[in-house]
């Protein structure tokens, strides 16, 4: 047998091997973003609800429920990533703006469904930290496969290209704010 028929072989090989693991890992990533979006979704659709429970207790806290209905408008428009991170975090400080409002209200906070809305937004919050960690993590594998050499040969040649991370892209957005003890 020639030797660079073996050569070709085994590089034809490895290059079936790297598509099929970069493919597997793109999937993977398309898979997590959907588990994202999905809990974005039941989240933007259990608003209106709270909207509509709060503005039955509390009538007079017009300019949180609009602000409220404004964050979401702007989160349902955003694409991708990045962007619907962005618009997803205001709207998430809403939500606990609402949460925060109803401990003055306590007709509001002993209302069934309010107390079960706020449940619901609970778990939802909870399934979207848990997806948003496994997508990143994903995205982390897929654009580290794609970087690497040799891989990046296959991944260019067949158009792999890098994902967005669901989170902050501002490195002064992640500080960690200063605060003065002194008095």
């Amino acid at each position: 047998m020639d030797w660079a028929a073996v050569a070709g072989a085994v590089a034809a090989g490895w290059a079936i091997v790297t598509f099929n693991r970069l493919t597997r890992l793109r999937q993977l990533a398309a898979n997590a973003w959907a588990d994202i979006d999905v809990q974005l979704k039941r989240r933007h659709e259990l608003i209106p609800s709270v909207v509509a429970v709060v503005k039955g207790h509390a009538g007079y806290e017009r300019e949180t429920l609009e602000s409220l209905v404004r964050a979401r408008g702007r989160a349902l428009e955003a694409t991708g990533p990045a962007e619907r991170f962005r618009e997803e975090d205001p709207l998430g400080n809403e939500l606990r703006r609402i949460f925060a409002i109803a401990e003055a209200y306590p007709d509001l906070k002993a209302a069934a469904s309010f107390a079960g809305l706020q449940r619901t937004l609970t778990e939802v919050e909870d399934h979207l930290q848990n997806a948003r960690r496994y997508y990143n993590a994903v995205v982390r594998d897929f654009n580290t496969a794609i970087a690497q050499f040799p891989a990046n040969l296959v991944a260019r040649l067949m158009g792999f290209g890098p994902r967005e991370f669901f989170g902050l892209d501002d490195a002064s957005e992640r500080a960690v704010p200063t605060v003065d003890t002194k008095a």
